[in-house]
């Protein structure tokens, strides 16, 4: 006989839970992949978090939803892999070292390429380390021996093999082109680097003076600053306002600047004065229109949003600066026709937050038209929910060209070499006079290739990339769908042939109480770290992830995080209480001896167990926590565990009882584990002679009993009492007398072998098992196949009740006498409406079966 391991403390107390429960796992390679080839893989890439700063409720979300599905598929036996990594975040993270520098006094220009990358390279062991802290603190099951960072020199050649490949296809170029320019970070911006707000502006309008003295030219602009850089007025062609003035030359207000009028069908005749200014340097649509008119393309500001030497007096002003100062003296000679109020979208850098600049600038780009239409035409990739799949493809439909040209130090250097006009795409310098592009990749470059670089790519033959790859499942948040998701896929599929993973799970963002987005400007943002020191790290892992179904948003509610906790405390007094029952662990079921009620119980978690399955494979983790709470709470504890408590008590029931609770509970932390695995854990060990509930068993459904409807309906006689009790205020320690009436004889056989139980959860002093009984002088409780008939004395005060029925019957006489002497009195008949006549008449009837009804009453009254 096996006794158990120790007694539970009669407390959960999360930290001596926790406390060194993750260190023991990585002792024993519980999350090491590989170690049996024999098993079938199942992988999983981390989305590789920005070691710009912490980790937030988002990244917990995420991280938790990954290792739910890999913690399980593990238990289900295959070589599961959650392989982990951090990114770069060439731009983001390059700002923070930059903040840090200034503070120190420094900068980098000022320190050079080299020494700015040692420090770059400091920042990131310091922030990859607070990563590593919170991983584990959120029990990721990542295995560390394939940890990867994207400048790793691995995942370089990676991106220097992707960059030449798609430039020898011509797929990558370098030109002029209008891009949104980051002016704080100096740097462009890739489209969806953009984030666009309504922003409360003004529209300008400018007289343009013709250069003869005859008058002058409205235009409309936002942005009076660029006019310095403006090659043309335009009008359409078929503007017969302004066809007289096509060819004339305007000056540019303020200066002797000399432009022409042009036309162009371009413009849209209906808005505003039908004239616009033309500045290709500074404007995408006007760029278009400077190539088909041959206009010269200057820039009239620097790299950091000032004034050049083309604005003249304004030369070293900051751009809104010189807005204000423009329109001042512009006002002063008359050449202002009006200002207007105006609210416009306008875009902002997502990582520095200043408003954009678009700028004609030389960049390097990808074309995006081919690799869209490869993946429209061929991914096979399934999207949950799958309406994030025509999302998806509707924005590959109208995909812009990508710039992955940065200019910063932190990231892929882009492998470009110049020797005057010459260039030269290789890793390697052609040689001497050859200076390499300064310019790094665009961040979402490398991370394109995380699922197939992370693995050995380039080389086909590693091991990993040969076992691992294609991935299993991608989880991340809808918000990135475009900026990595569809990258993802697209190189992927051009440079593996393969979707680089069979699904995609997508989750929404955690918003506060009020439903607002997390901000810091909002101050509104929850630290992980913060729940986990106050309510341990399985109440926050269940929170996150039982409140929202695929695809949409979450609220962080602390009502919700605490109803977690509670949950596991009741995991933990369940166990305790079967605990504290068992003799001996190793105790077996022997089927021949079950109950009607341990049959009930292991049929219930054979259902639970296929329902749990249904749910964890279509990834609807608030429909598993459903599930499982559903049936710990109110089902094992609140019933099985209360008639266990009768069952231990007999001596033939005993030992089966003891061997039915810990098939239950072993089964119910495994299905659990999951979700909270260290306090599944923690009680799978003190329990069961086993390595570790990791690397136990997923269970099965193993037992179906036909007496599911016997015990239901025992429980429902017992459910029908307790809210009799409840309706007429009678406190649950008082007893009863009752009689069961049963509709056949058969489930009264079945029953009576139960009699203890009834005895007890009704708690009787007396109780009667009849065949079609009828006692009126009982309360009736109806059911299907039992009828309940409970004694009156002891649940209702008999004298009260008499002398409310004769008052009853009082009142009743005289509603009768006065309705029978209206319906009786000619005149009334003669004059009411047929309306009123038919609602007395009624009354009156229903006075009379009332009437009948308490003289029922009285006549059986005890």
């Amino acid at each position: 006989m096996s006794k158990m391991k120790k007694e539970l403390s009669t407390k959960y107390d999360f930290k001596q839970v926790e406390e060194g429960r993750y260190q023991f796992w990585l002792d024993n390679e519980f999350f090491k992949a590989g170690k049996d080839q024999r098993k079938t893989p199942f992988t999983i890439v981390i989305p590789p978090p920005n070691v710009t700063g912490k980790l937030h409720l988002g990244h917990a979300w995420d991280n938790t939803l990954q290792d739910i599905i890999i913690r399980r598929k593990r238990m289900q036996g295959f070589d599961a892999l959650y392989l982990p990594g951090m990114d770069h975040a060439g731009l983001a993270t390059q700002a923070k070292i930059d903040e840090r520098l200034r503070a120190q006094g420094l900068s980098r220009h000022d320190m050079g390429r080299e020494k700015f990358m040692e420090k770059a390279w400091e920042w990131k062991e310091e922030y990859a380390g607070h990563i590593k802290k919170q991983w584990a603190a959120l029990g990721l099951s990542v295995d560390y021996s394939k940890e990867r960072f994207t400048l790793d020199d691995k995942l370089n050649e990676a991106v220097n093999e992707v960059f030449i490949k798609l430039y020898e296809k011509g797929w990558i170029y370098r030109g002029n082109r209008i891009i949104q320019w980051d002016v704080e970070a100096k740097t462009a911006l890739s489209n969806i680097e953009v984030e666009y707000e309504e922003t409360q502006g003004k529209l300008y309008h400018l007289r343009y003076p013709f250069v003869d003295g005859s008058g002058y030219m409205v235009i409309a602009t936002t942005r009076p600053e660029t006019m310095f850089a403006d090659q043309a007025l335009m009008v359409h062609p078929e503007d017969e306002r302004y066809q007289k003035y096509i060819g004339k030359l305007v000056t540019i207000p303020g200066t002797k600047v000399e432009i022409p009028v042009i036309a162009d069908s371009y413009v849209d005749m209906s808005f505003g004065t039908g004239v616009v200014k033309v500045t290709p340097a500074h404007d995408p649509n006007d760029f278009e229109v400077g190539i088909r008119h041959n206009l010269a393309m200057p820039l009239c500001m620097d790299e950091s949003g000032k004034m050049n030497e083309m604005a003249f007096k304004y030369q070293g002003m900051d751009r809104f600066q010189c807005r204000k100062q423009v329109m001042e003296d512009l006002k002063d000679i008359n050449l202002v026709e009006k200002i207007e109020d105006y609210v416009h979208q306008v875009g902002y850098s997502e990582r520095t937050g200043v408003m954009v600049e678009p700028r004609l600038s030389l960049q390097w780009f990808v074309r995006m038209k081919e690799l869209s239409e490869q993946v429209l035409n061929n991914h096979k990739v399934e999207f949950v929910p799958e309406r994030f799949k025509k999302t998806f493809e509707n924005w590959l439909t109208g995909i812009y060209d990508w710039t992955i040209s940065r200019q910063i130090w932190w990231g892929h250097r882009i492998p470009a070499w110049f020797k005057g006009d010459e260039v030269k795409v290789q890793v390697e310098s052609p040689g001497e006079e050859w200076v390499q592009d300064e310019d790094s990749l665009d961040t979402w470059f490398s991370s394109a290739l995380w699922p197939f670089s992370t693995l050995g790519w380039p080389d086909i033959k590693d091991p990993l990339y040969q076992r691992y790859y294609p991935t299993d499942v991608l989880v991340t948040g809808y918000d990135i769908i475009f900026f990595w998701v569809a990258r993802m896929m697209m190189q992927g599929l051009e440079f593996t042939g393969k979707d680089p993973f069979k699904t995609v799970l997508l989750h929404g963002l955690i918003r506060d109480e009020q439903g607002r987005k997390m901000s810091k400007s909002l101050g509104n943002g929850v630290d992980p770290m913060d729940v986990i020191a106050e309510y341990g790290i399985d109440a926050l892992r269940f929170f996150i992830v039982s409140n929202s179904a695929p695809g949409m948003d979450t609220r962080y509610d602390i009502k919700k995080v605490e109803a977690a906790w509670n949950l596991i405390n009741k995991l933990w007094n369940i166990t305790r209480f079967v605990t504290m029952n068992i003799d001996d662990i190793n105790v077996k079921i022997d089927a021949s001896k079950l109950t009607m009620i341990d049959k009930w119980i292991l049929t219930r978690l054979s259902n639970v167990i296929e329902d749990a399955d249904k749910f964890y494979d279509k990834y609807e983790f608030n429909e598993v926590s459903r599930v499982l709470q559903n049936f710990v709470w109110d089902e094992f504890a609140s019933w099985y565990l209360e008639l266990a408590k009768v069952s231990l008590q007999d001596p033939a029931l005993k030992v089966n009882t003891q061997a039915v609770l810990l098939y239950v509970l072993k089964a119910i932390l495994k299905l659990m584990h999951p979700f909270i695995p260290f306090v599944t854990e923690k009680l799978f060990l003190d329990i069961y002679d086993e390595r570790s509930i990791m690397v136990s068993d997923w269970p099965t459904p193993e037992y179906r009993f036909d007496s599911v409807d016997q015990f239901n309906e025992m429980a429902d006689a017992i459910v029908k009492v307790r809210n009799l009790r409840a309706e007429y205020k009678v406190i649950p320690s008082k007893k009863l007398k009752i009689s069961l009436s049963f509709r056949d004889q058969s489930l009264l056989d079945a029953m009576k072998k139960y009699e203890v139980y009834f005895i007890k959860f009704l708690n009787t002093e007396e109780l009667n098992f009849e065949l079609n009984k009828t006692d009126d002088k009982s309360v009736l409780v109806a059911g299907a196949n039992i009828n309940i008939y409970v004694k009156k004395e002891g649940l209702i005060d008999l004298a009260a009740e008499k002398e409310a029925l004769l008052k009853q019957k009082d009142t009743l006489e005289k509603e009768i006498a006065r309705s029978k002497g209206l319906l009786s009195n000619e005149s009334f008949l003669a004059k009411a409406p047929k309306e009123k006549l038919d609602v007395e008449k009624q009354k009156y009837e229903d006075y009379l079966k009332q009437y009948e009804d308490v003289l029922k009453k009285l006549e059986n009254h005890v």
